[in-house]
């Protein structure tokens, strides 16, 4: 699994580095960003909760 973030359309609020820390991580400029590639297979069920409760809906996984 990988995730990705449409950083044009985030809020910043830091729910997914919150929620999955091991994936996501709030980029020197305040954006969250991906830091893990691919995802590890013991936090897929909590980037899958941080896609799930993006307020913003901007988290992608495939």
């Amino acid at each position: 699994m990988r995730a990705k973030i449409n950083r044009d359309g985030c809020i910043a609020c830091g729910l997914c580095a919150e929620t999955c820390p091991q994936v996501f991580r709030m980029a020197s400029d305040g954006m969250a960003e991906v830091c893990a590639d691919p995802i590890p297979a013991e936090a897929q069920a909590e980037a899958t909760d941080a896609r799930d409760n993006c307020p913003v809906s901007v988290i992608d996984i495939e």
